[in-house]
């Protein structure tokens, strides 16, 4: 089934709730939500809002958390959930769980694409080109990746989780796409290893040990593991490969909050 790219609309899905209230940033910043963080003026999701309400792939956008209280700190953000341009929810207990419930409360037939409130330099140019890219593949789940020299290049020096297959190093880009309703299933699985994200190996651990083995050695390469892992699920999997370095850039640290905050400083600069 392939989607026209030019007709077929995403509905997306923002996750914006949060791991823990004992998170560094949230404490640094003195904010009740890591969501809320303001960034020149502008809280982080707001930011997220702003570039998916641009694109030209997105008709729907549903936010789940922060929680109440929180959105109705910003006016805007108040007015979109009460306007119903935004539709919000609580958060779940976890990241998965949030997008499981969300995606059970869509249509079964509506595409989704899936982010993080996290995302304070994603563009809504990043979004078409992923939003696209994904629409136009015959598959049931896409992930956004973005290669790991073109990231370091843009940021010297930044740490991020590094996926490294015979054919490239590739950073997360905290963007996914479930093309298919059978796409949505892959949400269950997600839950089983939520608390393994950082580590690449226990994800490629599923595949077998052979793949531990050929990752390791640096034979595994990214279209066989996305095959073998689509294999294990019964689904259709393919990874987008997007040129743009801010695509893999969200915000989990202080360190990272201050890297984006010194990218769109710079980027006001160029752009007075």
């Amino acid at each position: 089934m392939h989607l026209n790219p030019e007709l077929y609309q995403l509905t997306a899905i923002v996750l914006a709730g949060d791991r823990t209230k004992a998170d560094s940033l949230i404490n640094h910043t003195k904010v009740g939500s890591k969501a809320m963080i303001d960034i020149d003026g502008t809280p982080m999701v707001r930011r997220v809002l702003n570039s998916l309400r641009a694109s030209r792939v997105v008709n729907k956008i549903a936010l789940s958390g922060p929680e109440q209280t929180e959105v109705a700190k910003d006016e805007q953000l108040a007015r979109w959930v009460e306007d119903g341009e935004i539709l919000w929810k609580p958060p779940g207990i976890s990241p998965s769980t949030s997008a499981y419930e969300a995606m059970q409360s869509l249509d079964p037939e509506e595409s989704v694409l899936l982010t993080t409130a996290d995302h304070p330099l994603l563009t809504a140019e990043i979004v078409d080109a992923f939003g696209r890219q994904s629409l136009a593949d015959d598959v049931d789940i896409t992930v956004g990746l973005a290669p790991h020299a073109l990231v370091l290049e843009a940021y010297p020096g930044i740490k991020k989780t590094v996926l490294r297959f015979s054919d490239g190093d590739f950073c997360g880009c905290n963007l996914f796409a479930f093309i298919t309703p059978e796409g949505r299933r892959a949400a269950r699985f997600w839950r089983r290893i939520e608390q393994q994200r950082k580590k690449p190996l226990v994800v490629i651990g599923l595949l077998g040990w052979w793949a531990v083995i050929r990752y390791r050695l640096g034979l595994l390469s990214l279209e066989e593991a996305l095959a073998k892992l689509g294999k294990r699920l019964g689904l259709r999997m393919r990874a987008v490969i997007l040129p743009y370095a801010n695509a893999a850039i969200d915000v989990d640290s202080i360190a990272d909050l201050m890297l984006v905050k010194g990218s769109l400083e710079q980027a006001a600069v160029k752009d007075a």
